[in-house]
């Protein structure tokens, strides 16, 4: 709904500010300001559906402040609607090869405004939705493996700059495929996606992030949890999949739907890389699997 949608005005002179607010704040949230470093803040802690600004600011130029949000990957898909002074075609150009998406010149009608933020707005939201959708997995509704390694990366990063510990699980559904030899694929499917459910209900705790990895398995990441805690995590997800009492009667380890799971945690040698980390966990999946250990932890893994 547009209706729910921030807008963010940043303009230098108050008289703007006042009527572009009256303009857009029937239709949709408005917080206005006069520099582009008060817009920065604002960008850090809100969410920020659409920003109007002017080419020409006071403080700072307009022109590098549109460069900050176009080199930011947390900002580069907010739409920017210039409404300037200026009627040079220069800056007009200028504007649009940076990023805005419109550019209105000042003194500007007041209903032009409202049905161009509306028109950016309503591509926003569609845009939000493809984005959205190209990250969800169709059967089991969690993050699929694309916003998996975005988000993966993200943390990798962050926690190599804040020295807190990553622990990456993979669980994988103990017999599958004799599973979906004797209930079908469709009872298949049905298991998966009860068994997705179970774990994100337990992740979300422990304000962590699970994933559909690949097929049959499910990547669980959480940061600055220690050892103990991790391993708790890890029962926790066994206990809530034990606890839908699933039968699978081609087990040769249980009467209902189990899962092994591998886990690697990294406490301060992050220069082993994604690739060496996700290897290490496939390797203890492999080795829970073997010995029908249902849990295997790997600790302090490091390049050496």
């Amino acid at each position: 709904m547009l209706s729910s949608a921030h807008v963010l005005v940043v303009d230098s002179d108050p008289l703007n500010r006042v009527v572009l607010e009256n303009t857009l704040s029937e239709d949709c949230q408005v917080t206005i300001c006069d520099s582009s470093a008060s817009a920065l803040e604002i960008i850090a802690s809100q969410n920020v559906d659409l920003i109007i600004t002017d080419i020409r600011l006071v403080d700072d130029s307009g022109v590098l402040f549109l460069e900050k949000l176009k080199e930011s990957p947390a900002t580069y898909m907010i739409p920017v609607i210039i409404i300037s002074l200026s009627n040079s075609y220069s800056d007009e150009v200028k504007g649009l090869q940076i990023g805005a998406v419109d550019y209105i010149t000042k003194p500007f009608s007041p209903l032009i405004v409202k049905a161009r933020v509306k028109i950016h707005l309503a591509l926003k939201q569609k845009s939000d939705l493809l984005e959205k959708l190209a990250s969800i997995d169709g059967l089991t509704e969690l993050p699929n493996r694309r916003l998996l390694d975005k988000h993966l990366a993200q943390q990798w990063q962050l926690c190599q700059s804040t020295e807190q510990s990553l622990a990456l699980m993979l669980v994988d559904i103990d017999y599958f495929k004799a599973y979906n030899d004797v209930h079908g694929y469709a009872g298949g499917d049905e298991c998966l996606v009860k068994v997705a459910h179970a774990l994100e209900e337990v992740i979300n705790h422990r304000q962590g992030f699970v994933a559909r990895y690949d097929g049959v398995r499910f990547c669980v990441v959480v940061t600055g949890e220690e050892p103990a805690q991790v391993e708790s995590l890890c029962q926790a997800m066994h206990d809530a999949v034990d606890q839908l009492l699933l039968p699978h009667k081609a087990s040769p380890i249980c009467a209902h739907v189990s899962i092994s799971i591998g886990t690697v945690i990294v406490n301060r040698d992050f220069s082993i890389g994604i690739a060496c980390c996700l290897k290490a966990a496939d390797d203890a999946l492999s080795q829970a699997h073997a010995n029908q250990e249902r849990i295997v932890v790997v600790s302090n893994l490091s390049a050496g």
